[in-house]
């Protein structure tokens, strides 16, 4: 009715196939900055050298973008000075993890969090006229293609972060301009490998520029070690955490020595490479004449406990609404979504035993008893 005609252009089999061993090839054009990424003085000043750079992400949304332009440099100072200190920080790739994880992706990946480099199967047609059968077959069939197309996009996308750590292993250092979103987050503009990314990228970035760890760093390193072990250990005490640590030091020493061909302890972190990172670094304080005078790379991650909340609990002076964030000290991390679900499935329960006849809601309850869980 509408009188056009639309085309499709499809790639050869052969020519699809091929992009699993081009991606390395890929020409990235917003590579980390190799010199501090220049001051930002407004929407469109600041950021790379040459390269298009914008405070903010509109994404073509032009009342965004003049609602910025609008605002007077003067207010957004210390937006700008916010971003020129991320901008300015200094990384480097994390040699030793990077060796690592070229060595695993080499031998087809698969484990430690990396796509696995072969595609699953096609399921074989049955010999069968069932068309019952033959319909559960196609439908398998389209699962399974399904399936390896994702595959392929995660083998892309490894790709893609490993050619950036490639390009950047032998330099000293280098940067990333950040900008901003609509809300205000700021997040590095190079979209690959960056601190912000996944654990492969995380893992493979560490600070350029070190600093003795003293006292309280090898505290928090081995902290930061049980956190991203994970499994629950993160849910813990400090105590508890620096009790965990101490006692996997025989697993820690021999992941940070024989990372791919050990015992291989710090694979089942459910942050792996980040957690290999800490081995390495704590094995080279705790093997160090002095501990605490050993020079540390690596970035402790912290992140807030639900923000939104934790702002309308400061606003609110609300001291239990604090304390199920995180804003005041207790003995272990407090999880508010926790905290709920067991509110829930308390209120579930009760409704679960009240009498079906005069409370329309008791099947429905009793269905989601067993499916709630408390944390």
């Amino acid at each position: 009715r509408l009188k056009k005609k639309h085309f499709v252009i499809e790639c050869d089999p052969l020519v699809h196939e091929g992009f699993e061993s081009t991606a390395r090839h890929v020409e990235i054009p917003y590579l980390p900055m190799l010199v501090p990424p220049t001051k930002w003085k407004g929407y469109d000043k600041g950021g790379h050298l040459f390269l298009p750079s914008y405070v903010m992400r509109t994404h073509g949304v032009k009342d965004q973008k003049e609602a910025i332009k609008s605002v007077p440099r003067k207010q957004l100072r210390k937006v700008f000075e916010a971003l020129d200190i991320l901008g300015g920080t200094k990384w480097r790739v994390n040699r030793r993890v990077h060796d690592v994880v070229e060595t695993i992706w080499s031998r087809g990946g698969g484990i430690a969090g990396l796509v696995d480099k072969g595609n699953i199967p096609l399921p074989e047609q049955p010999e069968t006229e069932d068309p019952d059968e033959i319909q559960k077959w196609k439908w398998s069939v389209k699962k399974t293609k399904k399936a390896n197309r994702e595959l392929h996009a995660e083998r892309c996308d490894t790709e893609l972060k490993l050619s950036v750590a490639r390009k950047m292993r032998e330099e000293d250092g280098f940067y990333y301009p950040h900008n901003l979103d609509f809300r205000g987050r700021a997040y590095p503009m190079h979209p690959h490998l960056s601190h912000l990314g996944s654990d492969l990228c995380r893992g493979v970035l560490e600070y350029a520029e070190g600093r003795p760890l003293g006292k309280s760093g090898l505290r928090w390193l081995k902290i930061h070690l049980a956190n991203k072990y994970g499994g629950g250990i993160e849910k813990l005490s400090h105590e508890s955490k620096l009790t965990f640590v101490e006692d996997h030091l025989p697993d820690i020493f021999d992941s940070a020595a024989n990372p791919v061909d050990g015992n291989c302890w710090w694979i089942n972190a459910e942050d792996p490479f980040q957690c290999l990172a800490a081995c390495m670094d704590l094995s080279n304080a705790l093997e160090s004449s002095s501990p605490h005078g050993a020079v540390s790379h690596l970035p402790i991650h912290q992140d807030g406990s639900c923000n939104g909340l934790q702002h309308y609990a400061a606003l609110g002076r609300d001291y239990m609404g604090a304390a199920a964030v995180n804003l005041v000290p207790g003995e272990k991390p407090a999880d508010i979504y926790s905290e709920i679900a067991a509110r829930v499935l308390d209120v579930v329960r009760e409704d679960s035993m009240k009498d079906p006849a005069t409370d329309p809601s008791v099947p429905l309850a009793k269905v989601l008893v067993d499916e709630l869980t408390g944390g």
